[in-house]
């Protein structure tokens, strides 16, 4: 497909317009030439150089990636529609049927706006982290920098890489589990995903135990209705999980709570109040 770079350009520049600064969780203040985001703030949510996203606003970037364009997608709030066109314009295909759909809508954006006192995960069918707010980064360790494959859970279980999530052996196994049998149900249901078919065959590569699990076919078993994390400063913190699924999507928001008044919730305070400035 070829690119329409002056389609391109000219609808980053509107979608950008049109994004309030309070919508995306930045300060408004100061005066500003145009009403919505400064290209610095763009460029700054979809983790791309100030440069290149200049570029592709002026016209003069060529063959933009699949990469750079969900992060795009996702800073300025667009549609199911308008991300299909943002791929369009863009000459890259269209996220395919019986792919996982892993944009984040302007609605799903909103509630992970407004949830700014609890940490709060979004993941896909394929246990791919998509975005967390602020608060989950703090407690769990900021992954947004990392390559894909070491945002996914199922990865980083079976193949045993760093993280501050504890589970005892048995829930390790369980969660072993239930990993395996919704990759299993996500390959059924979305055949054309290229990210997942690969995922399973590197960890059918990587984990003699996912291999051998993968062959049981396991029957989903419901986990612990907690999760504990081991935080350097603060120490193991441990909150309710619950699981909410995205209507006419597979995203899943899980959002972790702690009773009003406990450890826990003292925890979460001191988290809000410091943020990520000291913790990593």
């Amino acid at each position: 497909m070829a690119i329409d770079q002056d389609e391109l350009a000219g609808s980053l520049r509107s979608w950008r317009d049109r994004v309030k600064p309070a919508e995306a969780g930045l300060p408004g203040g100061g005066r500003r030439r145009a009403p919505g985001l400064r290209r610095q703030e763009v460029a700054q949510l979809a983790g791309l150089s100030v440069d290149y996203l200049a570029r592709l606003e002026q016209g003069r970037a060529t063959n933009p990636s699949p990469s750079v364009l969900a992060p795009l997608a996702r800073a300025l709030r667009l549609s199911d529609d308008e991300r299909a066109h943002l791929f369009r314009v863009a000459g890259q295909a269209e996220p395919a049927q019986g792919a996982i759909k892993r944009h984040i809508t302007p609605s799903v954006q909103r509630v992970l706006d407004r949830l700014t006192d609890t940490p709060v995960m979004v993941i896909d069918a394929s246990w791919q982290c998509v975005t967390s707010n602020p608060l989950a980064y703090a407690l769990a360790g900021d992954t947004s920098a990392l390559p894909l494959r070491e945002r996914n859970v199922a990865w980083t279980v079976f193949t045993e890489g760093p993280t501050r999530w504890f589970r005892t052996e048995a829930e390790e196994r369980l969660l072993r589990r239930e990993l395996v049998s919704d990759l299993r149900e996500a390959r059924s249901r979305y055949p054309n995903d290229r990210l997942l078919a690969e995922l399973v065959d590197d960890l059918m590569s990587a984990s003699a135990d996912f291999a051998e699990l993968w062959e049981q076919r396991p029957d989903r078993q419901p986990n612990s209705g907690s999760m504990t994390f081991v935080h350097p400063e603060i120490g193991p913190v441990t909150l309710d999980c619950d699981f909410f699924t995205v209507r006419d999507s597979d995203l899943r928001v899980i959002v972790l709570t702690a009773a009003p008044g406990s450890e826990a919730a003292g925890q979460l305070d001191l988290l809000a109040a410091i943020g990520l400035q000291q913790f990593s």
